[in-house]
């Protein structure tokens, strides 16, 4: 007989341990992806969460950006308010001071053009051209005045616009030009 032990092969022992290391390897792959799966999944959870709390402070934002100002415009509604019971001039103007110091809290800059600056379509607002001895294209008078926050324009400047007087040298309606016959 044999020296080698019945039921033994020397082959099946190498190829049992290695079928033995894959099982093991295949179940340590499969931990490790579930474990990435499970991370993967808390990470787009907690994308969704930080998007839903930024949406929340950005619609907060818009709802009570002005809040500050509003603030600041209670008082000067309130001394508006004495001030036309009273018909009070000098309270008329320290409630304009009141808010243009509210304004200048704010960033809320008016923008009233001088005659004679240069027109400037981004700040301004042409309401009619008129013939002048003026530059063209610079400002005659001011209609209203507009107001800006910080670099956005809130409201443009109405202004009336130089334009070139026309020079004409004869007059199509005079009755020199029938004498010509």
């Amino acid at each position: 007989m044999s020296d080698t032990p019945p039921n033994t092969d020397p082959q099946a022992t190498p190829a049992a341990a290695e079928e033995k290391s894959l099982d093991t390897l295949l179940a340590e792959a499969q931990t490790r992806i579930e474990e990435q799966r499970d991370a993967h999944l808390r990470a787009v959870a907690e994308a969704e969460n930080i998007r839903k709390r930024a949406q929340a402070d950005v619609a907060a934002a818009h709802k009570f950006g002005i809040e500050r100002l509003a603030e600041g415009l209670l008082p000067v509604m309130d001394s508006l308010e004495a001030a036309m019971q009273a018909k009070d001039v000098s309270a008329i103007e320290i409630t304009f001071k009141q808010l243009q110091s509210t304004l200048d809290r704010a960033s809320i800059k008016d923008i009233s053009p001088a005659p004679g600056d240069r027109f400037d379509p981004h700040r301004h607002q042409a309401m009619a051209a008129v013939e002048s001895a003026a530059e063209p294209n610079t400002v005659v008078a001011v209609m209203q005045k507009g107001y800006g926050l910080h670099d956005r324009v809130l409201r443009p400047a109405l202004v009336t616009v130089a334009k070139a007087v026309e020079k004409s040298e004869r007059n199509p309606i005079s009755n020199s030009n029938l004498d010509s016959n």
